[in-house]
């Protein structure tokens, strides 16, 4: 590996709840996008993949760097093994940085471990006979950081669903009107601090900073979505190798979070056990052959299968049915655990009648069909929106989150507009970062 030398990362990455980055959101009209350089880095359980970006002077992106490498050292999206985990970000960015001819020092970074959790806060506080207040907001703030901070966990991303007055909802900025009571909902989304602590010090080796952290399925989503479909309720499902996440948007803003243990590895695990074939020539054969939908040719069509431990000329000959009737039951149970994950959200109508599929698990055959009918829901597979200078090979679901990373961190947090805006880097917790997104986002 050609290693380019790096200084320390500066400063510490992790205090408190400080995964995000220095700017806040802006509303509709008032982004204000970042210049220069910057890079994402989409940790997977089967892949990384690195991206180093350029402003354009129209204010448009441009891919300049890319890497990719296998993954090393996780496993469900968690990092396991520091050393191989090392090597493998290590090896990802030097890949992108030599294309780019430059030097990461911070990255905005996918989370797909750490067990996302979604909850909703609805908060309230009397104004006495008077106009609101900036320090209104402040104390909306205070007492949302209290009731957010739970023991191990860290705060992730804050997302304001919305202000209202004496009762009536649907207010964007209640400064200067007046009310006898202001309440505002918000949704909270946090994750075990360990394993954020433990992806942190891997990035920390590689002489990294996070610069901010996205949940894997919301960056899905901002690469993958329309607006309309954010607007009248849809849900992503992305589909990794270890584990299959879970983002709801409705009126344009993230409403929901998930996480479930379950991916594409899991496919190819059952395959291997199944055939009593490689690893590796079982996620061959899902690849080549494998589909979620039978078909009538399925008996007629053999497959060789190299058995484990055997010579390699002992070679098996099995029917393409026995190979799909080992894919297809693992996807209807990780597809009724996403439609029981919902249920249990009680999220009713809000998530909408529409599924989108990202992630390169999703790219089996029948997939679609599968989720459709297992969800009851109108499912199509989401591709990324064009990044200028992003590769066409890279333009598939399974390039989803890298997209969305950048979408995501050339605004700062902005480009979803309000569906999750950018939290301030803060050097106390949750409660700071609230404090200065509240300031900011107007």
């Amino acid at each position: 590996m050609n290693e380019i030398a790096r200084p320390a990362a500066i400063g510490p990455v992790f205090t408190g709840s400080q995964f995000t980055g220095s700017k806040g959101a802006a509303p509709r009209g008032k982004g204000r996008g970042r210049s220069g350089l910057f890079g994402v880095l989409d940790i997977g359980t089967s892949k990384v993949t690195c991206l180093v970006l350029r402003t354009e002077s129209d204010g448009g992106i441009r891919v300049i760097g890319m890497g990719h490498q296998r993954s090393a050292g996780l496993r469900a999206g968690a990092v396991v093994e520091l050393e191989a985990a090392e090597a493998a970000l290590r090896a990802t960015v030097a890949q992108a940085e030599d294309m780019a001819d430059t030097r990461l020092d911070a990255v905005t970074v996918n989370l797909s471990c750490g067990k996302p959790h979604s909850t909703i806060l609805d908060l309230a506080v009397q104004i006495p006979a008077r106009a609101v207040t900036e320090a209104d907001l402040r104390h909306l703030q205070a007492e949302a950081g209290a009731r957010a901070r739970q023991p191990e966990r860290e705060v992730v991303h804050v997302v304001r669903l919305g202000y209202a007055l004496d009762g009536a909802a649907g207010v964007r900025d209640p400064r200067g009107m007046h009310a006898a009571e202001l309440a505002a909902k918000l949704h909270v989304v946090d994750a075990a601090q360990g394993a954020l602590r433990t992806l942190q010090t891997c990035l920390g080796r590689c002489d990294l900073a996070i610069e901010q952290l996205v949940v894997a399925p919301f960056a899905a989503g901002i690469a993958a979505l329309v607006e309309d479909e954010r607007e009248l309720g849809v849900t992503v499902v992305d589909m990794g190798a270890g584990v299959t996440s879970i983002a709801v948007f409705a009126e344009g803003r993230l409403v929901h979070a998930d996480l479930i243990p379950v991916g594409g590895q899991h496919v190819t695990n059952d395959i291997a056990r199944g055939l009593s074939t490689p690893l590796a020539h079982a996620e061959r054969m899902k690849t080549l052959y494998g589909s979620a939908q039978a078909s009538p040719d399925d008996d007629r069509e053999n497959l060789a299968v190299p058995l484990i431990g055997e010579d390699e000329h002992q070679i098996a000959k099995v029917p393409r049915s026995m190979l799909v009737g080992i894919i297809r039951p693992r996807l209807e149970e990780t597809f009724e655990l996403v439609r029981s994950r919902l249920e249990d959200a009680q999220l009713g109508r809000i998530a909408g009648r529409r599924v989108v599929l990202t992630g390169g698990a999703s790219q089996l055959v029948g997939v679609r069909e599968l989720a459709a009918h297992v969800l009851d829901k109108q499912v199509r597979h989401g591709r990324p929106q064009t990044v200028r200078g992003l590769p066409e090979a890279a333009t598939s679901p399974a390039f989803a989150v890298a997209a969305g990373l950048a979408l995501y961190a050339a605004e700062r947090g902005a480009q979803a507009d309000d569906i999750a805006p950018a939290l301030d880097e803060a050097p106390r917790g949750g409660l700071r970062r609230l404090a200065a997104w509240l300031r900011s986002a107007w």
